[in-house]
Formats: C-alpha cells, sequence, structure tokens
C-alpha cells in the first residue's frame, strides 16, 4: 500500500469537527487501521499512508490539518519526509518512535515536529496530543467562514531570560530557541506562570494530559530532566527549574 487506501469507517463523535483531517503515515497495517478507525470515531477524516514518498506527494498537493508519521520506515524515513515536507510546508508533525531512537526523536523536533510518542503507545494518549496541537494551530484549513474567535494560546509569557509563545508553540532562552514537545510545553508553561510557586506532580500531569490520561509521577520526573537538559544545552549555568523534594517544582526567573 503507498497509496491513500481506504479503510472501515466509524461513526463520527457528536459535535466533532469532520473539516480535521489527519495523515497517518506508517508500514504497519495494522497501526493504521487501528488509528484510523480510532480517530473517525472521534469526528476526523483520515488519510493513510504506508510509504513516505507517496505521503510526501501526497501532503505537498493536498495538506492535511495534522499528520502522524512513523520515523522507522523503508524507502523514505519520518525524518527524511518531515526534512522534504518542511521545506514548503508547516504541517503539524507527531513523530511515533521506538525506545532506543531518542536522538532521532531530538533531530526531529528541531527540524520542526510538534511532538512523538513512543511504540508502544497509548491511543487515548495519542488523541489528547492531536486535540492540544489542533487547538493551537487554529481553525481548519477548508474553512472559509470568517472566525470571531480570539486567537488560541495566551498572551507571549516572558520570565526573566524565558520567552514562550503559546499560539505559536515557540521557546527561547536569552534569545536562542529551544525546542520543545507538546507535554514539556505545558509543564514549563505551568511553572513559569506562576513563578517561585511550588506546584506538585499532580498538578502538572493535570496541566501536560488532559481528557484524564493516566501517566505515574516517574512520568513527570523524566519530562523535568528533559527540560533541564534542552535547556542547558544552550545554557550550561540553567538552573531555573528547581526541584522541592517531596512537594514538586517551582520556576524561578531569577
Amino acid at each position: 500500500m503507498t497509496e491513500e487506501a481506504p479503510l472501515p469507517a466509524a461513526p463520527p463523535a457528536s459535535g466533532a469537527d469532520p473539516r480535521r483531517s489527519i495523515a497517518l503515515v506508517d508500514d504497519d497495517r495494522n497501526i493504521l487501521t487501528t488509528l484510523s478507525i480510532a480517530l473517525q470515531a472521534e469526528g476526523y477524516a483520515t488519510r493513510v499512508y504506508s510509504d513516505g514518498e507517496a505521503a510526501l506527494k501526497a501532503l505537498s498537493e493536498n495538506p492535511a490539518d495534522l499528520a502522524v508519521f512513523d520515523i522507522k520506515m523503508p524507502r523514505m524515513d519520518g525524518l527524511e519526509l518531515l526534512r522534504r515536507l518542511r521545506e514548503h510546508s508547516d504541517l503539524p508533525v507527531i513523530f511515533l518512535t521506538s525506545k532506543d531512537q531518542e536522538q532521532d526523536e531530538e533531530v526531529g523536533l528541531a527540524m520542526g515536529a510538534d511532538d512523538y510518542i513512543t511504540k508502544p503507545f497509548s491511543q487515548r494518549l495519542l488523541l489528547a496530543r492531536i486535540r492540544t496541537i489542533l487547538r493551537r494551530a487554529g481553525p481548519p484549513r477548508e474553512s472559509d467562514t470568517p472566525s470571531d474567535e480570539p486567537a488560541l494560546g495566551g498572551p507571549v509569557i516572558e520570565r526573566g531570560r524565558l520567552a514562550m509563545d503559546p499560539a505559536r508553540h515557540r521557546v527561547t532562552w536569552d534569545g536562542r530557541p529551544v525546542s520543545l514537545t507538546v507535554t514539556e510545553f505545558l509543564i514549563l508553561e505551568a511553572l513559569a506562570q506562576r513563578p517561585g510557586v511550588i506546584k506538585s506532580r499532580n498538578q502538572l500531569m493535570d496541566a501536560a494530559y488532559p481528557d484524564d490520561v493516566f501517566v505515574d509521577d516517574r512520568t513527570v520526573d523524566s519530562h523535568i530532566k528533559r527540560l533541564r537538559r534542552k535547556f542547558r544545552a544552550v545554557d550550561r549555568e540553567f538552573a531555573s527549574i528547581e526541584t522541592l523534594y517531596g512537594a514538586g517544582y517551582s520556576f524561578s526567573d531569577g
């Protein structure tokens, strides 16, 4: 299967917006089928590809609202697909990765991927990430109806050397860009909104994982470690995310 292939349709969820289209690119037919059915049940239109070259041609000619790419694929892998797509498109992209692909994940984020989810993954978590990214991306591409709604995302957050633009999902430290996943962005945003205030792990989980997606405490700790590592890559002295053992984390803008 190298082009769009029909998959069983599921009834759309009540109140969902059928104009939102999701492109799925993976060489595993089972993943394509199960994800397509799950997304259709949420009211999304799906387009599926098991070949990166076919996906690139189709998405260049007719962009979707969001795409989910597997990294490891024959002929053209997800990283090359994203690189070539970014030459002319800012299509939101989520990567599906394996546990041993951390280096690929970092490369993908630097190239402009919006998030990554490690296999085996929770469909509920993927759906939550898709909803979050689409909310930030704004109205559907096909919508020609003027909207009176305010722009998604709040005002730019500036805390000392940190600047966060929620609407564009951009972060800088001392003017230097820092590539964060959606989850990392949401955790940092929750901390930076109230500098010096300790946020418990439960509060950070609520900020980063909407829709009652279950994660354990160690997941938040892992995200904090990755946040610190990414900021220290641009500033070796970075120490603005502080730990209060047994209580949680806080952000210092001093």
